[in-house]
Formats: C-alpha cells, structure tokens, sequence
C-alpha cells in the first residue's frame, strides 16, 4: 500500500478494476495489510534457499527519498521516490553522493517503478495510469505513456520493461507500444507470492522487495516459480522510528555477482551486501 487513504484508494482501486473487466482484476488493497511472507514460510520450504547478508559498504541516503525505485545505469545509480507532491527521479554518483540530474513529478502524481532501457528511461506512477520517458544522461523528457493498471515495480530483461501491480503477477511490455506480451504468476510451495514491489532483473531471475517486509524473493522470469529468498531482517538502522510505511525498500545489482545494493523509505542508509546462504533454522 501506498497511500495514506484507504477510503480513497479503494475506492481508485474498485473503480480501476471495474474499467479493465473482473476477469482480470486489479489488487484491492487496504492501508496496513500486510503480505503473509514470514521466517515459517521462507524458512520452512527445503528446496528454496535462503540468504543472509554481509554489509560490504555504507552509504549516506537522503532521508527525504521515499524510495520506490533504485537501479545503476552507466555508472550511475538512479532512484525514483513516491509521495504527492514530493516525488522524483534522480541520478547520482553512489562513490561521492554527487546528485548529477533530478526530475520533480507533477504534485499530482506519485512516483514509482523506474528502469533504464537502451537510451531511455521509464517510469511508472502509481495509480494515475501514467508513465514517463526521460532521456537517461539529463533526464529531460520525452514522451508520456498509458500504462491501464496501478504502477508498481520496473525492471528490464533488455528486451521488455517489466512491471508489477502489486499482485503476484508480473508483466513483461513492449516498450515501444507499452502492451503486455506475455504475464507470469509468482509462486512458491505455499502458493502465490503477492505484493511484489521493487523490481531488479539479473541473469534470468528477478528479485523483488515482498512489500511491508523484510524479505526479497528471487523467481525465475520464465515461469514466476520462486528459486530464493533474502532474508535482511536486523538491516532496518532504526525499527523503533522507521515503521510503516518508512519499510524497507530499494534494490539494485552493481553487476558484481552475489551482492546487492538495498535501503528503505526515507532511511538515512544504503548499503551494498554480499549473500550468504543462510541456516535453514532463523535466527
């Protein structure tokens, strides 16, 4: 969830839904309700791995960003923040905290998904049906885009811009026409995998923050079927300040295999970490 207003997002939400058709519905999503992921499920299901961290590097991370979207293009890391009124892209240099460019969203909207395809760089909103193109190196624009369902996550296999809604499924778009070419589901032993958010494409997977938790999960862009878990529990730098919908979220690959980049919503923290499989028993 998002939105501050239950009453005015379900409401969005159902009139959403009734415009797409009930064959194909949107989330109807309600302030505070939280996905049922958890050290059981994650913990409990043998054949999917589970990862720990290491923090190899800490950064500073502007408190102000309600990070919604993080992705490294050229050398350069890009984040899209959320809030009406206060939503943005920017590029920055991660080794210094130079910010390079910024691009403020109209007070109307509220920011989302973001990911760099080729020259250009897209980014969804949340629930006003509309997407943006910018060009990468100034983030000056290009085009507006319909995209019919809430914006969540986007990352890119190169090819497509693929996005999430907030459901378990995720979608795989042309990015010249922005249709949907094909959707998979995400599931593990226990079934789907819902409230997919932030989004990160890397060597055939996709690794997704399962949003209000702690958790990412990895599954495979062919099929959705979940291959691995990330535990990062313990990474929050203040759990009695930072509740919702301060939450962790933000995830980005360097290219350096087995590690990430990852922060939350308005945390004062970014940190790049190394994945160690962890014991099947919690901590």
């Amino acid at each position: 969830m998002k939105s501050s207003h239950p009453v005015l997002l379900l409401a969005t939400a159902t009139l959403l839904w009734m415009s797409v058709g009930a064959a194909d519905p949107l989330p109807i999503l309600h302030d505070g309700e939280a996905p049922q992921v958890g050290h059981a499920r994650i913990y409990g299901q043998s054949g999917i791995p589970v990862y720990r961290y290491e923090i190899q590097q800490t950064y500073s991370h502007d408190t102000a960003d309600y990070t919604e979207a993080l992705f490294v293009h050229n050398g350069f890391l890009y984040e899209g923040t959320g809030k009406y009124g206060r939503s943005r892209l920017k590029k920055w240099d991660l080794a210094t905290g130079e910010v390079k460019s910024v691009r403020e969203l109209e007070a109307r909207y509220f920011g989302e998904g973001a990911v760099a395809l080729k020259d250009r760089l897209y980014q969804l909103t949340y629930i006003s049906n509309t997407g943006f193109v910018y060009r990468p190196h100034d983030l000056s624009p290009i085009e507006r885009f319909h995209y019919p369902r809430q914006g969540w996550g986007m990352t890119t296999d190169g090819e497509h811009l693929i996005v999430s809604d907030g459901s378990a499924g995720v979608e795989f778009l042309d990015p010249e026409t922005f249709e949907a070419e094909r959707r998979i589901v995400v599931r593990d032993g226990y079934g789907e995998v819902g409230f997919l958010n932030e989004l990160e494409y890397i060597d055939g997977d996709i690794v997704a923050n399962v949003w209000q938790t702690d958790y990412l999960v990895r599954f495979s862009a062919e099929t959705g079927a979940v291959n691995g878990w990330v535990d990062l529990s313990g990474l929050n730098p203040n759990p009695t300040r930072l509740v919702y919908p301060h939450v962790l979220n933000g995830v980005a690959y360097t290219g350096e295999p087995g590690t990430l980049l990852v922060t939350g919503k308005n945390w004062p923290s970014l940190w790049h970490i190394k994945l160690v499989e962890a014991s099947r028993t919690p901590d």
